[in-house]
């Protein structure tokens, strides 16, 4: 009677149990994988976003930076005129004089027309570079500088007029005849995604009407 309860715990698993262990343990492998997979697929998410955010601060500063006068450096009252109006070559969206390279005297320089977001920070072949030129990411012996190229990373800039900026019975209005402030928008894009991009809304008004950049 000994032996055969001893012979009966001493068995080892039969070859359905081994089986069925087999299949619970590759289960769960694979969840584990998908898991790492998954992990390592959005681990560069997040750089990028960064990357992106940067960008879009560096033109909004640059944009914002820029002058805002009630005429252009081309006109010869700029110094005096008391509005718009009175401007030979007043300040127009869309009126950039030819040949002007960034950083742009002037905030509305940076789109040739309102209410639509366009490319200003691209050359000619497309690809967004910084005011001297250089493609963004890109050393002066035009090695790319990190670990990843910023080349697929596009910005547009868009101006709008404002309707009514300011507290009650404060307000600053514009027009393309009155051009006393404008909202600057900044969309970065970094990837393929529907929300792989990064939005920043400024604004500009005019606190200098008189110093044109010469």
């Amino acid at each position: 009677m000994f032996s055969r309860r001893f012979s009966r715990r001493a068995r080892g698993v039969t070859i359905i149990e081994l089986i069925v262990f087999m299949m619970i343990m590759g289960v769960a492998a694979a969840g584990i994988i998908g898991v790492i997979n998954l992990s390592n697929s959005q681990s560069a998410e997040p750089l990028r976003r960064k990357q992106a955010l940067m960008i879009a601060e560096a033109l909004m500063e640059e944009v914002q930076l820029a002058g805002f006068s009630f005429c252009t450096r081309a006109d010869p009252n700029a110094d005096t005129v008391a509005n718009q109006a009175a401007c030979t070559f007043p300040v127009q969206i869309g009126a950039r004089a030819a040949g002007a390279t960034r950083p742009y005297g002037n905030v509305a320089d940076y789109a040739t027309v309102a209410g639509t977001p366009q490319a200003t920070f691209a050359n000619a072949d497309g690809v967004d570079v910084d005011i001297s030129g250089r493609p963004l990411g890109v050393d002066s012996s035009g090695n790319t500088m990190g670990r990843s190229s910023l080349a697929p990373i596009r910005s547009t800039v868009t101006l709008n007029f404002v309707g009514a900026l300011g507290p009650a019975g404060a307000t600053i209005a514009s027009s393309a005849a009155a051009l006393n402030a404008l909202q600057i928008t900044i969309i970065t894009t970094y990837g393929t995604g529907a929300n792989d991009f990064v939005r920043l809304d400024g604004y500009r008004t005019r606190y200098a009407p008189n110093l044109v950049p010469r």
